[in-house]
């Protein structure tokens, strides 16, 4: 068991020393001379007003999270389809029982008029 997931856990562990080591390298080796000029943020090279006065639409959230629930299916179907023929009937029954339950939640936040963008 060990043996299987050795490669896969030091591959990890080299790709968390290579970001450590990029950042205490840019600690070090970076130019420090902060004026207010920079310090300022901006957008687009633009002074930016700032969003504190900006309440974002609860519907923005909305979006986002269904956004993350139909990703993660198409991740879902994505290892089913490459397991298809090992997986045979009860496979095919459970993907459509999940496409099921995700297609009625869909229809549900239609509905509820979840995805649209009114102001």
């Amino acid at each position: 068991m060990v043996a299987t997931y050795a490669p896969l856990l030091l591959m990890f562990a080299l790709a968390g020393l290579v970001v450590m080591g990029f950042f205490v390298a840019g600690h070090f080796l970076g130019p420090k001379n902060p004026s207010p000029a920079k310090l300022m943020p901006f957008e687009s090279g633009n002074e930016s007003p700032g969003a504190r006065k900006i309440r974002m639409s609860v519907k923005f959230y909305l979006t986002a999270i269904l956004f993350v629930v139909f990703d993660i299916e198409a991740v879902f179907l994505y290892v089913w389809a490459v397991r298809f023929r090992a997986l045979g009937w009860v496979g095919m029954v459970s993907m459509v029982g999940f496409l099921a339950v995700l297609v009625v939640g869909l229809v549900y936040a239609l509905r509820k008029g979840a995805l649209e963008w009114e102001k």
